[in-house]
C-alpha cells in the first residue's frame, strides 16, 4: 500500500469516577481524547502537545508512531477533561501533602522566597480534578487512544495514498502514450528536416555562384560537405535514446508504484530523471511536434511531482 503524509484522526475514551478519600465523590466521568493531525515533511518531525500529568506518555506514544510512520509532520495533541469535584473530596491529600513537603524543603534552602497561594496550590497539577482517576489508569488509557488514533490515521493516509496511487498511474500511463506515438514519427521527421537543410544550402549555394563569385572548392564537394554537416545535425537532434530512457523511466515508476510501500522519496528521484530527459527532448526538437510533445511530459511530469511530495 502507498501512504500519503496527510491525513487526521482522534480517539477518545472515557473513564469511569472514583470514590476519593473522604468518601467525596466526583460528578460525571472523566475524558481522555488523542488527536493527531499529520501533514507533509521531507522527515518525520513529532509535535506532542499535552497535560503535565500525561507528559510520562511521549516516549511510548513517540516509539508508537517512529514504528509505523516514516515521515510527516505530525502533531499529537492529547487533552484529558476531568471531573469536576462536588464536595472536598475532590482534593487529592497525598499530592497536596507532597506539595507541602516540597515547599518547605524549598523554604529552608530559600528562607525568603514566598509561600504559596492557596489558590495556586489548588490548581497545582495533581491537587484537585485528577484525583476522580488514578494517574497509571490515565496514562494507560491515553496510550490506548494513542494506539486507536495511530490506526485511524494510518487508515486515512492510506486510503488518500491509494487515491494518489491512482492519480499518478493515469499521468505514467498518458506519457507513455505520448512516447509511444512520438517514437515512429522521429526518422521521418529528422530526415524531413535535413532535407529542408539541404534544399536551403544548396540554394544559397546556387545564389552564389549565380553571382559570379569564383568557388575555390569544387561544386560536387562543396554538396557533399553539406551532406555530411547535415547528417551529423541530424545525429545530434535525433532522440531515440531519450525516448528509450523515458520509456525506462516510467517503467521504472510504475514498477515502484506498483510494489509500493514507503516510495516517496524514490518517486522524487525519478520525477527528476523523467524531467531531465523531457527537457532533452524539447532542447533538441526540430519539428513542432516534437517540441509539443516535450512540452506535454514536462507538464504531466510537474503534476506528478506536486502529487509525489504528499506521498511517504
Amino acid at each position: 500500500m502507498i501512504f500519503s503524509m496527510t491525513g487526521y484522526a482522534i480517539a477518545t475514551r472515557e473513564l469511569t469516577p472514583a470514590t476519593v478519600p473522604g468518601g467525596g465523590q466526583h460528578a460525571g466521568s472523566t475524558s481522555v481524547s488523542v488527536e493527531l493531525r499529520s501533514v507533509n515533511s521531507r522527515f518525520l518531525d513529532l509535535h506532542f502537545r499535552m497535560p503535565d500529568d500525561v507528559r510520562a506518555c511521549e516516549p511510548a506514544l513517540r516509539e508508537m508512531l517512529m514504528a509505523d510512520v516514516a515521515r510527516g509532520k505530525v502533531e499529537i495533541r492529547i487533552n484529558v477533561q476531568r471531573a469536576e469535584a462536588v464536595s472536598s473530596g475532590g482534593l487529592d491529600h497525598a499530592a497536596l501533602t507532597q506539595l507541602a513537603a516540597l515547599q518547605e524543603a524549598a523554604l529552608a534552602v530559600f528562607p525568603g522566597a514566598a509561600r504559596l497561594g492557596m489558590g495556586e496550590m489548588l490548581r497545582w497539577p495533581g491537587v484537585m480534578a485528577d484525583s476522580s482517576v488514578a494517574g497509571d489508569v490515565l496514562r494507560a488509557a491515553v496510550l490506548a487512544c494513542g494506539r486507536e488514533a495511530l490506526t485511524g490515521l494510518l487508515a486515512t493516509r492510506g486510503r488518500e495514498g491509494q487515491a494518489l496511487g491512482a492519480v499518478l498511474r493515469e499521468h505514467v500511463a498518458a506519457m507513455e502514450a505520448i512516447v509511444a506515438d512520438i517514437g515512429p514519427l522521429v526518422p521521418e521527421l529528422v530526415a524531413r528536416h535535413q532535407q529542408k537543410i539541404v534544399e536551403r544550402l544548396r540554394e544559397a549555394l546556387g545564389v552564389a555562384l549565380q553571382e559570379g563569385g569564383t568557388p575555390t572548392i569544387p561544386r560536387d564537394e562543396v554538396i557533399e560537405r553539406i551532406r555530411q554537416e547535415v547528417t551529423v545535425y541530424g545525429v545530434r537532434i535525433d532522440i531515440a535514446e531519450e525516448l528509450t530512457r523515458l520509456a525506462t523511466h516510467l517503467a521504472e515508476t510504475r514498477h515502484v508504484l506498483d510494489k509500493g510501500g514507503k516510495v516517496g522519496k524514490r518517486l522524487d528521484f525519478m520525477m527528476q530523471e523523467l524531467n531531465r530527459e523531457a527537457n532533452t527532448v524539447g532542447s533538441k526538437a526540430a519539428a513542432k511536434e516534437l517540441a509539443d510533445a516535450a512540452m506535454a511530459l514536462k507538464l504531466l511530469i510537474e503534476q506528478m511531482r506536486e502529487q509525489v511530495q504528499n506521498l511517504e
